[in-house]
C-alpha cells in the first residue's frame, strides 16, 4: 500500500491507496507517533473487500452493503462506478485522484489538528449524470462509540446529549435550506483521545454515525441528497463543501480548544467592542429620541457600539410588513439617519444596523414590482412563515439585489456594525431542476466575501432567529455568531457551555438583559448576568431607562473589567471548570464560576469552604490572584477557594515574574 501522512501540531492523519488502486483508506490518526492505526484483518464472507476496510470516499459500485459517499446515475439507469488511482498530487495538502467515467479528487489539507476534506467530481463522459448521494467525507474513528451531538430548538439551542453505538447507525441533520436550531453540523466521540467532524455549510446538511459489526466507528458528513439529485453536464465539475475533522488527545475539553484555534485562524483579528442593541427596550416602537436616550445611557456605563434592531425602514410597525423595502423611515428618524448617526458620534458611539436582506413581506413594494423573486415551488403558492416570505437568492439577479442593497446601506451612512438576520427556513424547492440548496448557500457566502472585502470596516453579527446559522461555513465569514434568542442568565449558561464545545468564545454574541427564563426562571443577580455574558462578546440588551443609578455603576464597573480581558477571551485556550470556564493567555488567565442555585446556598448546613482547580497554568511558575501569589502547582492542584455566598466570580490570574 501506498502511504501519505499529514502532520498537524500534535496530531497526524495517515492515507492509503492499496495496490489494486480500487479505492483510498485510513491508515492512522491520532497523536503524532502513536496515532491509533485503523486495521481490519480476517477475511470476509458474503461482501466484497471494500464493505469491510476503512473507506475514506466509498462509492456505489465499489461498495455495496456498506455506506456509500457517492451515488451517480447515468441515462442508461445505472448508478454503479468503479473509479480507480491515477495519480496523488502534494502540494499545500493533498490530492488523490479516482477516474471512471467521473473524475472523483479527494482533497486534504491540515490546519493546526484539524484536517480539512472535500471531494470533487468531474462529468469526464459525453451524457449527463446525477448526483443521488455527494457526501464531502467519512471520517473513520479508530477508537470510541459514545457519539456526543448537539440539539436544540429555538430558544434552548446547543443542548449537549450522546448516543452509544454499540452496534447501527445515528443520522442528524436539517431539510430546512438552513443549518437549523434543531441539530448543529458537529459529531464527536468521548474518551481520553476525543475526534470531532464538522461540516461548513449553511444550507441543507445530514450528519451519519455508524459503529459497523465488526466494531469500527464512521462518520459520513455532507450536504443533504435531493429527491431529484444534483445534475451533471458534460466537462462540469461539482465541488462539495468542507468537512474537517479533529483530534485530541486532552479530551472532549481539548477537542474544543482544536476547533477553537482553527477557528481563530480564519477570523479577522480585532478587538471585540461591547455593544448595546435597543430590541428588547423599544422593538418596532423605533423612535430617534427614545433610541439617543438609550445611547447616553449607554455610552455612560461604557459601550462603545450601539446598534438598532428591526423596524428602522418604511412599512415596518409590526412584523406583517417592510421587509425588502430597505429605505430609512422618516417618521422614525426625522433628522435622518445621517443626524442620528452624528448625534451617537458626538456621544463617542459607532452605530449598527440590523438587517434581513433574504426575506420579503408579501405586501412589500419589493413583492409587488418582483413577483418573480420570491422563492416557491414551481405551480405552488409560497409558504408563509412568520408572516414572511423569502427571495430566491438562487438566482443572480436576486443575489445581485441583495449586494446592492447592503452596499448602497453601507456606503450611504456611517456603519460600522451589521447585524444579519434569517428568521424562517428556506422550505420551497424552487423550478426543481436547479441546484436551488447549492446556489442560494453559494450566493450567501458569496456576498459575505464581498462585504468583508469592500468593506472591511464592518462587523458582522450572524443571527437566524437565535442561533439557526451556526456552522463552520458561517464562521469563517463573520464576526461573531448569536447563538439564541434567549437570553436568561441560566438558560443562557447552558447555551453557552453547548455552543463552546464546537465554536471559539470571539464568535460567541453574548448579552446583559432583564429576560426570565425559559426553562428555568430562577432569578439571578446582575453580576451573574454579566459573568455570563463577558465570557463571550459582551453586549447590552436591557432597557437601561429602567436601570437604576446602581444598576448602571454595577454595569460601568464589569464593562471597564472586561476591557481589560476582552482581547485575552477571544484569544485564548478554554478550560471548562466545575461549574465555570478558564480563559488561559501567555501571562493572564480569567476564571469564570457560577452559582447555579442548586447546592447549598442559604448556608443552612454546616460545610467547608470550595475549592476549584485551575487550568492551563505553568505548575513551574507563580500567580498573582486578587492580592495574593500562590505557585502554578497548587493552583493546579490545591485551586481557590470559591466564595458560596455570591452567586457568580471573575477572579483574574496573572503571571509574576
Amino acid at each position: 500500500m501506498r502511504t501519505w501522512t499529514l502532520r498537524g501540531t500534535t496530531t497526524s492523519y495517515v492515507v492509503g491507496v492499496p495496490e489494486h488502486g480500487q479505492w483510498a483508506q485510513l491508515v492512522a490518526w491520532g497523536p503524532q507517533d502513536g496515532g491509533a492505526p485503523v486495521t481490519v484483518v480476517g477475511t470476509e464472507h458474503f461482501v466484497p473487500r471494500a464493505d469491510v476496510e476503512p473507506l475514506e470516499y466509498a462509492v456505489r459500485g465499489v461498495r455495496y452493503t456498506s455506506p456509500v459517499e457517492l451515488v451517480v446515475s447515468g441515462p442508461d439507469g445505472s448508478d454503479e462506478l468503479r473509479p480507480v488511482f491515477v495519480e496523488a498530487r502534494e502540494g499545500d495538502g493533498l490530492e488523490l485522484e479516482f477516474a471512471d467515467v467521473v473524475r472523483v479528487v479527494l482533497h486534504y489539507r491540515m490546519v493546526g489538528d484539524v484536517v480539512e476534506r472535500w471531494v470533487s467530481v468531474r462529468n469526464d463522459g459525453p451524457d449527463e449524470l446525477v448526483l443521488h448521494r455527494h457526501d464531502s467525507a467519512a471520517f473513520v474513528v479508530p477508537v470510541g462509540n459514545i457519539v456526543k451531538y448537539l440539539w436544540g430548538e429555538w430558544n434552548s439551542e446547543f443542548q449537549q446529549a450522546s448516543v452509544t453505538l454499540p452496534r447501527g447507525r445515528f443520522t442528524i441533520g436539517s431539510a430546512q435550506g438552513i443549518t437549523g436550531h434543531s441539530y448543529s453540523p458537529f459529531l464527536a466521540t468521548d474518551g481520553d483521545v476525543a475526534y470531532g467532524v464538522q461540516l461548513a455549510w449553511s444550507g441543507s446538511w445530514e450528519l451519519s454515525a455508524e459503529v459497523d459489526t465488526i466494531g469500527l466507528l464512521r462518520i459520513q458528513a455532507g450536504r443533504s441528497a435531493s429527491n431529484l439529485g444534483l445534475r451533471l453536464a458534460p466537462g462540469e465539475t461539482w465541488v462539495s463543501p468542507k468537512a474537517v475533522g479533529a483530534c485530541s488527545a486532552e479530551g472532549a475539553d481539548g477537542l474544543a480548544r482544536v476547533f477553537h484555534e482553527y477557528q481563530r485562524r480564519g477570523s479577522r483579528k480585532r478587538v471585540p467592542k461591547t455593544l448595546y442593541n435597543s430590541w428588547f427596550a423599544t422593538e418596532f416602537g423605533i423612535r430617534a429620541e427614545h433610541q439617543l436616550e438609550l445611547a447616553r445611557r449607554a455610552a455612560s456605563i461604557g459601550v462603545e457600539t450601539f446598534v438598532v434592531d428591526d423596524g428602522w425602514f418604511v412599512g415596518r410597525s409590526d412584523d406583517t410588513g417592510g421587509l425588502g423595502d430597505w429605505e430609512v423611515d422618516p417618521a422614525k428618524f426625522p433628522d435622518g439617519l445621517d443626524g442620528f448617526i452624528a448625534r451617537l458620534k458626538d456621544l463617542g458611539l459607532d452605530f449598527g444596523l440590523w438587517v434581513e436582506p433574504e426575506s420579503v413581506s408579501p405586501k412589500s413594494r419589493l413583492a409587488a414590482d418582483h413577483p418573480e423573486w420570491i422563492l416557491r415551488t414551481a405551480g405552488r403558492e409560497p409558504v408563509l412563515i412568520r408572516n414572511q416570505l423569502l427571495l430566491d437568492l438562487s438566482r443572480e439577479d436576486v443575489a445581485e439585489f441583495v449586494w446592492n442593497t447592503l452596499d448602497r446601506l453601507l456606503s450611504s451612512y456611517n456603519i460600522s456594525y451589521l447585524k444579519w438576520d434569517a428568521n424562517r427556513p428556506r422550505l420551497d424547492a424552487g423550478d426543481g431542476r436547479r441546484d436551488v440548496d447549492g446556489l442560494a448557500v453559494s450566493h450567501l457566502y458569496d456576498i459575505l466575501d464581498r462585504l468583508r472585502d469592500q468593506h472591511p470596516q464592518v462587523v458582522v453579527e450572524g443571527c437566524a432567529g437565535g442561533g439557526a446559522r451556526v456552522d463552520l461555513g458561517m464562521a469563517a465569514r463573520v464576526d461573531t455568531l448569536w447563538p439564541s434568542d434567549n437570553t436568561a442568565p441560566l438558560d443562557r449558561l447552558r447555551i453557552q457551555e453547548g455552543f463552546r464545545t464546537g465554536f471559539a468564545p470571539h464568535l460567541m454574541s453574548s448579552w446583559v438583559t432583564d429576560a426570565e427564563g425559559t426553562h428555568d426562571g430562577r432569578r439571578r443577580s446582575l453580576d451573574f448576568r454579566f459573568h455570563v455574558a463577558m465570557a463571550g462578546v459582551l453586549g447590552i440588551g436591557a432597557d437601561l431607562s429602567r436601570w437604576t443609578d446602581d444598576q448602571l455603576k454595577t454595569a460601568a464597573r464589569h464593562i471597564e473589567q472586561y476591557k481589560g480581558f476582552r482581547e485575552l477571551i477571544a484569544d485564548s485556550k478554554v478550560y471548562g471548570l466545575t461549574a465555570g470556564v478558564q480563559y488561559v493567555g501567555v501571562r493572564r488567565s480569567v476564571v469564570f464560576q457560577w452559582e447555579t442555585g442548586d447546592g447549598n446556598v442559604r448556608g443552612t448546613l454546616p460545610t467547608r469552604p470550595r475549592r476549584v482547580p485551575l487550568a492551563g497554568l505553568d505548575p513551574a511558575k507563580n500567580y498573582r490572584v486578587g492580592t495574593e501569589t500562590y505557585p502554578g502547582s497548587y493552583l493546579l492542584q490545591a485551586g481557590v477557594v470559591v466564595d458560596d455566598s455570591a452567586d457568580s466570580h471573575c477572579l483574574v490570574v496573572d503571571l509574576v515574574d
